[in-house]
């Protein structure tokens, strides 16, 4: 269950590109890893992020987890839906349970991010 469009980071984000924005969430490892999903802290539009700094929280019934930067820029959207419906991570992380889109600094750094055979294999391991 790990898409093969994506890029990937070690701390279980997963990003898609949209031009010169990615669209950030949190992979099926990660969301089954936390179990229910009741809470989701995210920034707001026009904050900045740098490429691995913490950028909001996931709370789940067993532990609070940091969601972090897979690259810097700008968020330009987070998902609004999680508000009311957090649980959309567990039932559709690469889907309806996206966090947050950022218009990238750096476009180009999404390259260096993990794709889907080298996170396959960090799960494995």
């Amino acid at each position: 269950m790990i898409p093969e469009d994506l890029k990937y980071t070690a701390e279980h984000e997963w990003v898609a590109t949209r031009g010169g924005t990615v669209r950030v969430g949190i992979t099926h490892f990660a969301q089954d890893a936390l179990g229910d999903i009741v809470y989701v802290q995210l920034p707001e539009a026009g904050a900045k992020v740098d490429a691995g700094d913490s950028f909001g929280e996931v709370e789940s019934t067993k532990s609070v987890s940091e969601i972090y930067a897979p690259i810097g820029g700008t968020v330009t959207a987070r998902n609004e839906a999680l508000g009311d419906s957090p649980d959309l991570i567990n039932t559709d992380p690469y889907g309806e349970g996206w966090l947050v889109e950022i218009e990238a600094t750096d476009p180009a750094a999404v390259d260096a991010l993990l794709d889907a055979a080298a996170y396959r294999e960090l799960t494995q391991s």
